[in-house]
């Protein structure tokens, strides 16, 4: 993408009343005027509250959006020129139930008070492989308590991939660590029972490995 591109997308995100884009200093410095206060100021009702972390275009934040108006959507990425994609798909479409964050997922407990969230979606996110990045995988032991301290007690995780050693690795660790694993399937599209909001939502990336036969894999699973 040009920068010339970037540079008009970064300026329409300003203009987009479901984006949030709090400074880094504003969320370490525990002035961000959100946190606990996300139904009541943001989307002015007391419906769950659900993140896509890493949402990337927000594909997967949208679709939950238009399927379950009675949740709060907030996709949350890094990148701002990618959720211009989603926040303006659902600006246009007028899908008021889905929001934008820009920040970076280490910093949630900034953002979020304890008990804020109902439930935790991660899809596709980036494996990591090497050893040496364990400690940047979205589903490492570090990260599940991060997100237990703001998920509900009674708080859902997602993790949808196209990763079978991120698959594996999850699978394994929830096991280990004596976590509660729900449901397991490790391959979407070819097994029975698989929820319906797992395989009705596809992002652009997933089409395209499900054209080269990929398997797609899910777990849904509670932090102990």
């Amino acid at each position: 993408m040009g920068s010339k591109n970037k540079l008009k997308r970064f300026r329409e995100n300003e203009t987009f009343p479901n984006m949030v884009q709090p400074t880094r200093e504003e969320v370490v410095n525990d002035s961000f005027k959100l946190k606990g206060k996300w139904n009541e100021e943001f989307f002015k009702n007391d419906h769950p509250i659900v993140l896509e972390l890493g949402c990337g275009k927000g594909e997967y934040s949208v679709g939950l959006g238009r399927k379950f108006p009675e949740k709060n959507f907030i996709g949350i990425d890094i990148k701002g020129a990618r959720i211009w994609r989603g926040a303006k798909t659902a600006v246009e479409e007028r899908i008021t139930n889905v929001g934008f964050l820009r920040t970076q997922i280490e910093l949630l407990e900034k953002i979020f008070e304890a008990d804020e969230v109902a439930e935790i979606w991660i899809t596709f996110p980036d494996p990591q492989i090497k050893y040496k990045r364990t400690k940047h995988r979205m589903t490492n032991s570090n990260f599940l308590q991060l997100y237990k301290r703001i998920l509900k007690p009674d708080g859902v995780m997602h993790l949808k991939t196209d990763s079978e050693f991120m698959h594996g690795y999850t699978l394994g660790l929830l096991h280990g660590e004596g976590h509660e694993v729900l449901y397991a399937n490790h391959n979407v599209y070819k097994n029975e029972g698989s929820p319906e909001e797992v395989t009705s939502i596809q992002t652009f990336y997933e089409k395209q490995y499900l054209e080269q036969q990929k398997p797609i894999t899910y777990i849904k699973f509670k932090i102990k």
